[in-house]
């Protein structure tokens, strides 16, 4: 089975996002790493080249493939700031309706900068994506224990 592209590494999350060329989508993305910071109570990690998440959980298929993946997390993205928010869109469509402006991918909420949105709307989300994804997998833990 092949390997999981995007694995959790030892990678400088601060020196990461200063390296974000965009100017705006830099401070997006400070503030961005307070705000997950905050929210989840756990340490920021780099998962692949240019993802920052936050805590991990075990999953396994039925087919057999199983591997870890960050409870929440977000990239800065050239064509927006992109967050994973796990556990299926329709369980916070009444959030989103409150959000701002955005847009949604399969887990991923798309951003074009945190001026469009409610910031504590945001939070609302995330709190209750981790929170979904801690009751669906209890063995979840922060990301650098």
């Amino acid at each position: 089975m092949a390997e999981n592209k995007t694995t959790r590494n030892d990678g400088d999350v601060l020196a990461y996002l200063g390296s974000v060329a965009n100017k705006r989508r830099r401070e997006d993305s400070l503030v961005m790493l307070d705000i997950m910071s905050e929210v989840t109570g756990l340490p920021a990690a780099m998962w692949g080249a240019s993802i920052v998440g936050f805590g991990s959980y075990h999953y396994k298929y039925a087919s057999g493939r199983e591997g870890d993946f960050m409870l929440t997390g977000f990239a800065p993205r050239k064509q927006a700031l992109t967050l994973y928010i796990m556990g299926g869109h329709e369980r916070y469509a009444p959030l989103f309706a409150r959000l701002g402006k955005h847009r949604t991918g399969k887990s991923c909420l798309y951003i074009n900068k945190l001026a469009d949105v409610d910031l504590d709307v945001l939070r609302e989300i995330i709190a209750e994506s981790v929170a979904f994804m801690c009751s669906e997998h209890p063995d979840s833990a922060p990301a650098n224990e």
